[in-house]
């Protein structure tokens, strides 16, 4: 489960930012997670609240936001919606479609005291 080490990071930069604004308490994060990232909402929940027990975001609210998936289809030459890695282009049917969206995870917001 790699959601473990991903939440890892995301309470690093938590407490990177802490450390840096001088906040004491999160009460919310805002994650990003687009489609293809290859992160489970509902398995980053489960690792989020394992991760912060006894920190600054301990009992903070996780809310998730995902992003759509886009890629560049080599045949059609344009970018295209994308629901999974590897599937065909939704226009032409090929399967020559490079991920361009859609991959990363971010904190985009905390709620901070």
């Amino acid at each position: 489960m790699h959601e473990m080490s991903l939440a890892e990071g995301v309470l690093q930069v938590i407490e990177d930012y802490a450390r840096k604004e001088g906040y004491r308490r999160v009460k919310t994060v805002t994650l990003e997670i687009g489609r293809l990232s290859g992160a489970e909402p509902e398995a980053m929940r489960f690792c989020f609240d394992a991760v912060v027990r006894g920190t600054l975001a301990d009992g903070a609210a996780l809310e998730i936001v995902e992003t759509e998936g886009s890629g560049w289809c080599l045949a059609c030459g344009k970018t295209v919606p994308v629901a999974a890695r590897y599937d065909p282009c939704p226009d032409c049917g090929g399967y020559q479609v490079q991920a361009t969206g859609g991959m990363e995870m971010r904190v985009k917001e905390l709620e901070v005291e």
